[in-house]
């Protein structure tokens, strides 16, 4: 019935940040950003899609760590703060700007806007995001699958197989508590990949994963149809599906694709930093800094500093013709694909999922105006889940070895491993050993207090192990930050490990370390313990 397939991936994640020891703390409003600026909208617009019977599919990856601080109880109060703090914020801006047929209407947007998130978060949703994702997995439109526990970086775990196993399992045994089943796929973070961890995925019953397109172009033998057919990796059986470059990057893409339109909203021209009035300094207060609020009157108008009010009515026009551009070149992929190989492609557009709302305003309006317009008139394709496509008539494979790959700048592991960051993994793989040691040391134990020091040694290496503490690092803007947090869990597992090797376990300081780093209630460590060649005996005398 279709020529091909079109396979949307979104990936929610953010690192997991959460300081109940400070009222307020900058880092944790990435998480209130995300939660107004993407994931509330994301949300709406498939909502409304479903009520306007629209038939769409989308996969969305859900980070366990992202998981963890939507339900949180204090990261969901402080966010109602943010969200009423924002408001108070707009309306003091819909006064300063009324009568300005420039800025006035694009205050009173983001007013009301403000006021709509919060009446969703609050009353409709009732402060439970996860519990919103999890009714629109119930309709079979959108897919939810899983990542690692804590996003590790997986090939830097490579020497450690158990470091693997445990973020894997983790995030498995998350989603299970989390959503009910299990999850067929999983997002490799940054699709960070080296042969053979197809095989952890394997043994623990996943059907498929995510690569950027050289993993499977590099892959041997060379699969000849590229990223549209999906890789059958030769030898765990896993399926492994390619991002397509060239529908990726028209939407990627800051100055090629269509975030870039000149029409847009300008991410970096905040009032956090362009106004002192005394309102924007009383927001930004508590923070002791500037910083972004959320609130941008500028569209991106070109490679000028002379930027030039954003006009809401143009964005929206140009919403509409970047959705029938983005369908009218894909029919045409797709024609191309269909001619040329006599197959019928599906095309796998991953994304991060705060691009959309967050640094491209725009972007939850153009994804809603994309899936109502595919299934308008008679398109050559329709929307496809990663697990929908494996069940479908068209699907064929190729059989061959995908090749190191990441999405990370260069592709490879230079983004995590390099000159800023390399210092880290002396500490992290010997903590990783240390923990692994650990669990074949203690099988079980009737000791409550020891067994406490022992999950909360697994939860500060799982936190310790997180890619972006080492993405923060190279990238700069926040390195300063990724290395105290580094350190700081790197320190809390070193003196947990001494306190139980020596037994003195101070109850009072690990239950200080408890109530800030919370992550994984449920945590068993014993999923450190030894599953490979080396019997756990072998291990303990080794070290």
């Amino acid at each position: 019935m279709y020529k091909g397939f079109l396979c949307i991936v979104l990936h929610a994640h953010l690192p997991y940040i959460r300081h109940p020891e400070h009222d307020y703390f900058l880092e944790e409003n990435w998480l209130f950003e995300a939660i107004t600026e993407s994931y509330i909208p994301l949300v709406e617009i498939f909502s409304r899609l479903i009520d306007e019977g629209v038939d769409f599919r989308v996969t969305l990856s859900l980070s366990p760590s992202l998981v963890e601080m939507l339900n949180d109880t204090i990261l969901r109060k402080r966010y109602l703060r943010h969200i009423e703090n924002l408001i108070e914020l707009s309306e003091k801006e819909v006064r300063r700007t009324k009568g300005d047929i420039h800025f006035g209407p694009v205050a009173k947007m983001y007013n009301k806007r403000f006021k709509r998130i919060r009446y969703l978060f609050k009353d409709y949703y009732k402060e439970q995001l996860i519990s919103a994702f999890a009714e629109l997995r119930g309709t079979g439109k959108l897919e939810i699958i899983t990542s690692t526990a804590t996003h590790a970086f997986l090939p830097t775990l490579s020497e450690h197989p158990q470091g693997i196993r445990a973020q894997i399992r983790i995030g498995l045994d998350h989603y299970k508590e989390v959503f009910g089943g299990t999850a067929e796929g999983i997002w490799l973070p940054e699709c960070g990949y080296v042969p053979g961890i197809d095989e952890y995925l394997r043994e623990e019953g996943l059907r498929f994963f995510f690569l950027d397109a050289h993993g499977i172009t590099q892959a041997s033998p060379v699969p000849r149809f590229g990223v549209h057919v999906p890789a059958l990796c030769r030898l765990s059986g896993i399926i492994a599906f390619g991002r397509d470059i060239e529908a990726s990057n028209q939407v990627w893409s800051s100055l090629s694709g269509y975030p870039g339109d000149f029409d847009y909203r300008d991410f970096y021209r905040d009032i956090g930093y362009d106004i002192s009035d005394k309102h924007v300094t009383s927001f930004l207060e508590p923070f002791g800094t500037k910083t972004y609020t959320g609130l941008k009157y500028y569209r991106i108008t070109g490679k000028t500093e002379n930027k030039e009010p954003y006009v809401i009515e143009r964005a929206k026009a140009k919403i509409v013709g970047h959705a029938n551009d983005f369908i009218l070149k894909r029919e045409r992929q797709i024609d191309c694909l269909l001619q040329r190989y006599g197959i019928n492609p599906v095309i796998v557009v991953p994304y991060d999922a705060e691009l959309f709302g967050h640094w491209w305003f725009e972007g939850p309006d153009w994804l809603y105006n994309l899936l109502k317009g595919i299934q308008a008139d008679n398109r050559n394709f329709v929307t496809v889940t990663a697990t929908e496509f494996l069940h479908t008539s068209a699907r064929i494979f190729q059989s061959c070895q995908p090749s190191a790959s990441s999405w990370g700048h260069r592709g490879y592991n230079e983004v995590w491993l390099n000159e800023s960051n390399d210092y880290v993994y002396r500490h992290l793989l010997k903590a990783t050993e240390r923990m692994t040691f650990l669990a074949e040391m203690f099988p079980r134990v009737n000791n409550r207090i020891l067994q406490r020091a022992l999950n909360q040694a697994a939860r500060e290496l799982l936190l310790a192990q997180q890619s972006d503490w080492t993405f923060m690092m190279k990238s700069g803007g926040a390195s300063e930050y990724g290395k105290k947090r580094f350190g700081e869990h790197i320190a809390k597992f070193n003196s947990l490990y001494q306190s139980i090797i020596s037994q003195n376990i101070e109850e009072k300081s690990l239950a200080e370390i408890e109530a800030k780093d919370n992550i994984f209630q449920r945590i068993d460590y014993t999923i450190f313990r030894h599953a490979g060649t080396e019997s756990g005996q072998e291990l303990i005398k080794r070290i």
